[in-house]
């Protein structure tokens, strides 16, 4: 348990009433509508207190401690897949423009009330996150370098401009967020808990500008494998039309308008069988950019090459881990400019992401030509980093690297 924690009790409240958890003075509420009840039985919650000063005041966060028997939520853990599943809490943090956040609650997951003329809806000023929590064989709860993202979350956020979380108020959001409902933390190797972060301009405004108020939002769903093939090679096609992003663009950053651009794309990959689409710059239209949500490798002989980033290319999480990872193999690591042609030469391709981890390819269609890789199988250099770094994402190897925080 975090130092600093101390215990309070749960006190049953009429289901129309908010829950108290720990003292009123401090507390957050939790919000209990009649179509959602609480499903905590026989609880005790600890409070986590962040003695940042610079947040203006304490912020205490309510959640399960780790010497109590939760209801797991009834699920076939078997058959999980990735696809969004409502869940106990969810988190919410406001502040208005030219200010801080400072005061966060959790409350029962549900829809939100957002004005039509809001920043998000109107103009797209929104960004998101994603990382997961791991459930290890002794119970404890992982998560994979949080800081991390806060980070990437305020560098877009700038780009955006919105106020952004301190890194230290998005980690405790999300360690509260997670310990709230840690009933739906798949066991031991039958999945993740997926954390979604969002920033959205809520507040509305007509004219084009930043919104008025802002609104920081965590929820959580419990995902199995984000393609249906799992640790299986994937078949992907160059598109060479259509772009993720151009320069000075939002390309480096994770805003939502990125994602719906790449759809119709998408949408009409796999509508001919493929898996995913693989993206070129929109300049020279012959280097490798992403896949629609991935980062790309390619393996040549004991080198490791992967677009540099320069603005059209999210930094994901998960490839800056894969690189660090692949140097303390003993491979080479390149970040550079990656040609079609040594995609076309390579002797392995994978993927890497949050939601995919590493997602190995089988082959690739360009104008036509398709190349394949590894045979049926997973390649070997795909298969060794994807077990060492998962391996430590679980726990079940030790972290060396520090990039695991354990919650209880």
């Amino acid at each position: 348990m975090e130092s600093g924690a101390v215990f309070a009790g749960l006190h049953p409240t009429p289901i129309s009433q908010p829950h108290l958890l720990g003292p009123a003075r401090s507390a957050i509420k939790l919000l209990s509508p009649p179509s959602l009840p609480l499903q905590v039985k026989q609880s005790r919650f600890a409070s986590f207190v962040n003695q940042n000063n610079s947040i203006g005041k304490s912020l205490r966060v309510a959640s399960p401690t780790s010497n109590v028997a939760l209801e797991q939520a009834d699920i076939d853990w078997d058959n999980l897949g990735f696809g969004f599943m409502p869940t106990d809490y969810m988190y919410t943090m406001k502040c208005s423009q030219e200010e801080t956040f400072s005061k966060g609650e959790l409350q029962r997951f549900g829809n939100i009330e957002l004005s039509p003329s809001s920043g998000i809806l109107n103009y797209g000023q929104g960004l998101f996150e994603g990382l997961k929590a791991y459930r290890k064989h002794d119970g404890n709860i992982l998560l994979f370098r949080p800081e991390e993202n806060a980070m990437r979350l305020r560098v877009g956020a700038e780009r955006m401009c919105m106020p952004a979380p301190t890194v230290e108020q998005f980690v405790e959001a999300v360690k509260a967020t997670v310990l709230a409902n840690e009933r739906w933390i798949p066991p031991p190797g039958k999945g993740s808990l997926y954390i979604r972060p969002l920033l959205m301009g809520s507040g509305a405004v007509l004219g084009l500008a930043p919104a008025p108020e802002y609104t920081f939002l965590i929820y959580v769903s419990p995902v199995g494998n984000y393609f249906k093939e799992g640790l299986a090679p994937i078949n992907l096609i160059v598109e060479t039309e259509m772009h993720r992003a151009t320069p000075g663009g939002t390309g480096g950053v994770k805003t939502i308008g990125n994602y719906a651009a790449v759809l119709r794309a998408q949408c009409a990959a796999k509508a001919k069988g493929f898996s995913d689409v693989l993206y070129l710059d929109s300049i020279h239209k012959k280097y490798l950019e992403e896949v629609s949500s991935c980062n790309v490798f390619v393996v040549k002989d004991n080198v490791i090459l992967t677009p540099a980033i320069k603005g059209t290319i999210l930094p994901g999480i998960t490839r800056k881990s894969i690189i660090d990872v692949a140097l303390s193999l003993g491979f080479k690591a390149e970040e550079r400019l990656v040609t079609v042609d040594d995609l076309l030469d390579a002797d392995e391709v994978f993927c890497t992401g949050t939601a995919v981890v590493i997602s190995p390819v089988g082959s690739i269609t360009y104008l036509g030509k398709r190349v394949t890789y590894g045979g049926d199988g997973v390649g070997r250099v795909s298969q060794l980093l994807y077990t060492t770094l998962t391996s430590l994402q679980m726990g079940l190897t030790e972290d060396k690297m520090g990039w695991t925080v354990q919650l209880k």
